[in-house]
Parts: structure tokens; C-alpha cells; sequence
């Protein structure tokens, strides 16, 4: 477990932002846990991903996230300056990272001033390492996330999008409580459900929350930075790197309702548009057009104005259908 306390000032900061650099990690990191092959929807996007890796000798640098020991200093995964940041922005912020942020950080995961071989150079020849991993993982980006960029970006734009709303509505307590169903808050302390034990407190800073197409429900915390503590969780929208339909042989919400429906109420654990529920499934708008007025004429989603936007969400009938007809395909169980 890692434990986060937060005190009143780091709650009451809290923001959310999209970074196209941690996708970047978080998307080798997938590769290093899955060798044999990813699950469903990254399955074909690895193999791509893979020949990518051993054909196209630019991205050879990024080959440094498929070694990296469990716990690394935060500049290797850098804290986004802006809500929006671009993959061509962090890059430049990352080639400039000062000597002596990588000097204190190297010092407290390396006490000893023993350095894995793999992480000499970003102290020996600071300038030299960061151009050179930078000069790869734009290659990687260009070539293994590019093309799928624009429906990422879509996704996440209606995740924080969404998720904003909700802060503003119902406050810091509201969000984090139902923000991934392997982050707990139990007020002052978040809690990451992972194998490794850590805890700190995070005093007068802020708290970054950065939601990730690539995580797979891996939960992610830097807590280098001075003024910043990022935690990254899985964001809805994974569906669009898919090549098939997700496997569903025992699926009984979709033998009831069909897949097509199954899917979009299990997207709906928190309101969406029909926009972002279709980049998030990778359906048509027409098709959860469909969906949605079928599901809504049944009694089990409702239809919300909020501002320019039209959001659904999920009727008391519509939580217990899933609840009780998801099972273990649908993932965890959620509540009103």
C-alpha cells in the first residue's frame, strides 16, 4: 500500500491534467509487465508496439523503461507544468531539466552513490542522456501513440472534463472517493492498493491527479517534487486501442441487453456525453445514440443538461443491473 496524508491546504488544491510523457511510460511499462502478450484492449496495439521497438532503431533509448527498477527518481516521468500539456512541451521541459534535481533525486534513491549502470550517464553527462532519451521517446510517440493520439486526447479531454465537474460540484472528498476502484480515501489518508508499502505526508502542496489511457489499472505516485504529489489512475476510454470487440463469453448483461448496451451502461459509472462515451468504446455516435435512447426508454439512464453539454448517467435500476448482471467481467462493483 501506499499511504498519502494529506493535510487540509494539499486536498483543497487538488487539480486534474492529461500528460502525453506518462502515457509514454505507462505504455512501456504495460509492455515490460506483459511480455507474453497484453490483455484486451492493448493486445494488438503491443504487438505493434513491439515490432515498433525492434525494427525502428530511433526508439532504442526508451528501452530504459523496460529496465528500470520499481521505485525511480521522478524526473524520468516528469510532473506536467500545464493542464494540457503537449508530448512536444514536456520533451522540451525535460531536456532542460536542471543538474541539480537529478543530482538530489539520484542521491536519495542512491544514497550510496552506487547508480545502476543504466542511470550513470543522466549524472555523468546530464545534457547528453536527457537529449538522447528525449530523442527516443519522440520517435516512440510518433510512431506507437501518434496515431492513435486524437482519440486518446478526446478521451481524456471528457475524463477530465468530467471529473472537474465533479470537483467543483461535490468538492475534493466527493472525487477521490470514487475516483479508481483501487484508490481509497479515508480522510486525511489516500491510499493506492499496490504491493509496495510507502507512506509520507504531503504538507501545503498540491495534489495532481493524471488519468491514464495506457495504466491498465496500475496506480502510479511522485512525490520528488517540492510544491506537487502526482498519483495517475486508469481513465475510461482504453476501448479505442482495441481491434475486436472485448471478450465476453460469459457475459450476462450482454446476453440480457446485447453488447452494445452492456458496454455503455458499464461506461456510465460516472456521467458522460455521447461523444465521449463513443470514443471511450469505440462505437460510433450514431450507434450509442441508439444505445442510450433504448437504455433511457427502459428506465435505467437518465439525460442531464449541464451548461452546453448533455451528460447520462446511470438510474438506481441501471447501478443494480450491472451490479447484479456485471460479475467479474464488468470489473468491480460500484454504488450511487
Amino acid at each position: 500500500m501506499i499511504r498519502i496524508e494529506l493535510d487540509e491546504p494539499t486536498l483543497a488544491r487538488t487539480r486534474i491534467a492529461i500528460s502525453p510523457f506518462a502515457e509514454v511510460v505507462c505504455s512501456l511499462f504495460l509492455l515490460r509487465r506483459h511480455p507474453a502478450g497484453a490483455p484486451w484492449p492493448y493486445d494488438t496495439w503491443a504487438l505493434r508496439a513491439r515490432e515498433i521497438l525492434r525494427t525502428v532503431p530511433a526508439t532504442a533509448p526508451v528501452s530504459l523503461y523496460l529496465e528500470l527498477p520499481t521505485s525511480f527518481p521522478d524526473f524520468l516521468d516528469p510532473i506536467p507544468e500545464t493542464p494540457t500539456s503537449t508530448i512536444g512541451e514536456q520533451l522540451e521541459w525535460f531536456r532542460a531539466t536542471p543538474a541539480e534535481i537529478i543530482e538530489e533525486q539520484l542521491a536519495e534513491y542512491y544514497p550510496s552513490g552506487a547508480l545502476p549502470e543504466l542511470l550513470r550517464p543522466f549524472r555523468d553527462d546530464r545534457a547528453a542522456a536527457l537529449n538522447r532519451l528525449a530523442d527516443g521517446i519522440a520517435a516512440y510517440w510518433d510512431a506507437a501513440i501518434a496515431p492513435h493520439w486524437p482519440a486518446m486526447r478526446a478521451a481524456l479531454d471528457e475524463e477530465v472534463l468530467l471529473r472537474a465537474r465533479a470537483l467543483a460540484a461535490d468538492g475534493p472528498d466527493a472525487l477521490l472517493a470514487r475516483l479508481h476502484e483501487r484508490i481509497r480515501w479515508d480522510p486525511p489518508v489516500l491510499t493506492l492498493v499496490k504491493p509496495l508499502e510507502h507512506s509520507f505526508e504531503a504538507v501545503d502542496q498540491r495534489l495532481l491527479l493524471v488519468p491514464l489511457i495506457f495504466s491498465r489499472g496500475a496506480l502510479h505516485c511522485s512525490s520528488d517534487h517540492p510544491d506537487v504529489v502526482m498519483v495517475t489512475y486508469q481513465s475510461r476510454g482504453s476501448a479505442l486501442l482495441a481491434a475486436a470487440p472485448a471478450p465476453h463469453a460469459d457475459d450476462r448483461l450482454a446476453i440480457l441487453v446485447g453488447r452494445g448496451r452492456a458496454a455503455v451502461l458499464r461506461a456510465l459509472t460516472v456521467p458522460a456525453s455521447t461523444t465521449g462515451l463513443a470514443t471511450a468504446l469505440g462505437l460510433a455516435p450514431s450507434t450509442v445514440s441508439e444505445h442510450l435512447a433504448g437504455l433511457q426508454a427502459a428506465g435505467v439512464v437518465h439525460r442531464r443538461r449541464a451548461g452546453r453539454r448533455v451528460l447520462y448517467g446511470l438510474e438506481p435500476a441501471g447501478i443494480a443491473l450491472v451490479n447484479l448482471l456485471g460479475g467479474d467481467s464488468a470489473g468491480a462493483e460500484f454504488v450511487s
